[in-house]
């Protein structure tokens, strides 16, 4: 039962006192998850690749301290010796959560492998294999958790972000997958999909630029990183912050014709 209604009974989780490895800190979701989980009572170690800006969140921190080690995740030596500088200055690992992300706008056939190449290992291949390289340390964590930070673009695609949307789509199924797989080890998997948000994604882009019918109204990160934490206590095995997001879900769900006709009359 459990496996099937992660939350089944089950009290709340309890964040305080909670040790977490953030990706993408140094902006946007990720940033705010780290200082909501510090504000929150949880210790954080945040990770980006740009240092300065990770020793800004830490300065930054009103509640528990934010410790940062910067790196680029999608190198193999790098995601081991994150893991490692967990264990040794947090002294272990209850969460895991990858807000990273990066995307590319435009038409496949004019793309070449290797923006497909680093779209697939940004957001689908580093997060995975960071995670794998955490599970020893989260199954011997307090009410362990791993949260993946996906789109709503992995429920329907758009054009002119397939590749993006392959990476989502399959970080969805990845999720579905680990949350029967841990759920015997206690390790609950939750995936936030999601819509419009104020973030610098656009801003720093593998390729292309933001078609201007992709401009929906943005809920801010910090709503984001709210929702995601309440449902993380709440053990919920979706979180979809914004009616837009949701909007967005059932229509892929229950119309997906309609968002297909709309993006057609767009391109």
């Amino acid at each position: 039962m459990a496996a099937l209604f992660p939350g089944w009974k089950r009290p709340r989780r309890q964040l305080t006192g909670m040790r977490a490895v953030v990706t993408g800190g140094s902006s946007g979701v990720g940033q705010a998850l780290a200082v909501e989980l510090s504000r929150r009572g949880v210790r954080v170690l945040a990770t980006a690749r740009r240092r300065v800006r990770l020793a800004e969140l830490t300065s930054a921190a009103d509640g528990e301290p934010i410790d940062h080690e910067a790196g680029d995740l999608c190198d193999p030596a790098f995601r081991r010796h994150l893991v490692a500088t967990a264990e040794e200055r947090l002294g272990g690992l209850d969460l895991i959560i990858a807000a990273a992300g990066s995307g590319a706008i435009g038409a496949f056939s004019d793309a070449d492998a290797a923006t497909f190449a680093r779209i697939l290992d940004v957001n689908l291949v580093a997060p995975a294999e960071l995670v794998r390289l955490c599970l020893p340390q989260l199954t011997q964590g307090r009410d362990p958790a791993v949260v993946f930070v996906g789109s709503i673009l992995g429920l329907h695609p758009l054009p002119l972000h397939g590749e993006y949307s392959a990476a989502k789509s399959g970080l969805h199924a990845l999720a579905a997958a680990l949350r029967l797989e841990l759920a015997p080890e206690g390790i609950d998997v939750m995936l936030a999909s999601l819509g419009p948000v104020a973030t610098e994604f656009w801003d720093s882009l593998v390729a292309g630029e933001r078609p201007a019918w992709s401009r929906g109204k943005p809920v801010s990160a910090a709503f984001v990183a709210t929702a995601i934490l309440d449902g993380l206590e709440r053990r919920r095995p979706e979180v979809m912050p914004g009616w837009r997001a949701r909007g967005y879900a059932l229509l892929a769900r229950f119309f997906p014709s309609v968002i297909d006709r709309f993006a057609a009359r767009n391109l």
